[in-house]
C-alpha cells in the first residue's frame, strides 16, 4: 500500500479505515466479522484506523483497541473527542472544555488498551469554549505523550487557523467525496497554504457510490441513512441517477463504482487520505485495490462534469446535524 503524508510529517496508509459501521450508524454488525476486518486490513497495508469515543458509544474503541493487541506497532491509531454521549447512547452535547479534553483522552486511551494514539481529533466545534482553550489543551496531550499529532473535523477555515497558531495540525478530517465537494471551495485552499492534510470521510457517499443500493428498502429499519436527506423521497431518485453514470463510467474502465469513486478521491492530492468505511472483509479489499487504480485526465474531467459542486440533492446530515459542521 502506497503511503502519504499528511501535515507535520505523519505518514499513513493512502487508504484507511473508517471503523465507525462497525458499531453504529448502519445495521446490525457481526463483531466476528468486524474484528477479522480490521485484522485483514493490517494484512493489506491498510493501517491508518480512525475511530472515535461516541462511536458505539464507547464500544468501537474497545473493539478497535482488542483487535490490534499485538500489533500496535503496526498501525497510525485516530480517534476523536468532543461529541458527549452517555453510555445509554443519549446525546449530552458538543463538550470542548479544556478539564473534558483530558477526561476524554484518558478514557480513549483505557478503552483502546494503549498509552498514546497516532492522531487525536476534536470531534466538533464548541462554540462556547475559544478553540484556543480547547486546543491548549490538547497541546499538553502531546507534550505528555498520550498523542502525537493533532486533528480537527468538520471546522471552518478561519477556525483551522486559529487552532493551527496554537498547535500545528497534522490533518482536517471531513466529508469528501464525488457526492461532497465543498471542502474544494475555501477548506482545502486554506489546509494547503498550512501545510494541513485531508482525511476524507464517507469517500463512498455512506455507500451510495458503490452503486449496491439501489433502493431505500434495502436499508433496515435501524440504519441510520433513513434520517439523512440524501436517501429520502425525490433526492434518492436524483442522486440514483447520479449514480448510475459513475457506475457506467467504471464499467468501462473495468472497475467497480466504489474503486472508481475512491480513486477520484486520492487523485486529488497526495495530502488527500480517504477512509472508507466497511464491517466486511470483501469490501475492505475492494476498497484497498482501488489505489492501484490510475484514472486518466479524461477520466477526472468526465467525473467532474458529472458531479459538480452542487449537482447532489440533498444535504449531508438532518438540520441538526448540519448545524454542527463548518463551525
Amino acid at each position: 500500500m502506497e503511503q502519504r503524508t499528511l501535515g507535520q510529517g505523519l505518514t499513513v496508509s493512502a487508504v484507511g479505515l473508517g471503523c465507525m459501521g462497525m458499531s453504529q450508524t448502519y445495521g446490525p454488525v457481526d463483531e466476528a466479522e468486524a474484528r477479522a476486518t480490521l485484522l485483514r486490513a493490517i494484512d493489506l497495508g491498510v493501517t491508518f484506523l480512525d475511530t472515535a469515543d461516541m462511536y458505539g458509544p464507547f464500544t468501537n474503541e474497545r473493539l478497535v483497541g482488542d483487535a490490534i493487541k499485538g500489533r500496535r506497532d503496526e498501525v497510525v491509531l485516530a480517534t476523536k473527542f468532543g461529541q458527549e454521549r452517555r453510555e445509554d447512547g443519549s446525546f449530552v452535547g458538543i463538550n470542548g472544555r479544556p478539564d473534558y479534553v483530558r477526561r476524554a483522552c484518558d478514557a480513549s486511551l483505557h478503552r483502546l488498551g494503549v498509552d498514546h494514539v497516532d492522531l487525536y481529533y476534536q470531534h466538533r466545534i464548541d462554540t462556547t469554549v475559544p478553540i484556543e482553550e480547547t486546543w491548549g489543551a490538547m497541546s499538553e496531550l502531546v507534550a505528555a505523550g498520550k498523542a502525537r499529532y493533532l486533528g480537527i473535523s468538520e471546522a471552518a477555515p478561519a477556525t483551522v487557523r486559529r487552532a493551527h497558531a496554537v498547535h500545528p495540525m497534522a490533518a482536517s478530517q471531513n466529508e469528501y467525496s464525488l457526492f461532497s465537494r465543498d471542502p474544494e471551495a475555501e477548506l482545502l485552499p486554506t489546509l494547503r497554504e498550512l501545510g494541513i492534510g485531508l482525511v476524507a470521510y464517507s469517500p463512498l457517499g455512506r455507500g451510495f457510490l458503490t452503486g449496491a443500493i439501489t433502493s431505500t428498502d434495502q436499508l433496515g429499519e435501524g440504519d441510520g441513512r433513513r434520517r439523512m436527506p440524501r436517501f429520502d423521497g425525490d433526492n434518492f431518485a436524483r442522486n440514483l441517477t447520479l449514480v448510475g453514470k459513475v457506475r457506467e463510467l467504471a464499467e468501462a474502465r473495468g472497475v467497480t463504482a466504489g474503486q472508481l469513486a475512491l480513486a477520484w478521491v486520492l487523485a486529488q492530492g497526495a495530502d488527500v487520505v480517504p477512509i472508507p468505511g466497511t464491517k466486511r472483509r470483501a469490501y475492505l479489499e475492494q476498497n484497498a485495490a482501488a489505489a492501484e487504480v490510475e484514472l486518466r485526465p479524461d477520466d477526472l474531467a468526465e467525473l467532474d462534469d458529472l458531479t459538480p459542486s452542487g449537482a447532489v440533492a440533498g444535504e449531508r446530515y438532518t438540520p441538526e446535524g448540519m448545524a454542527r459542521v463548518n463551525l
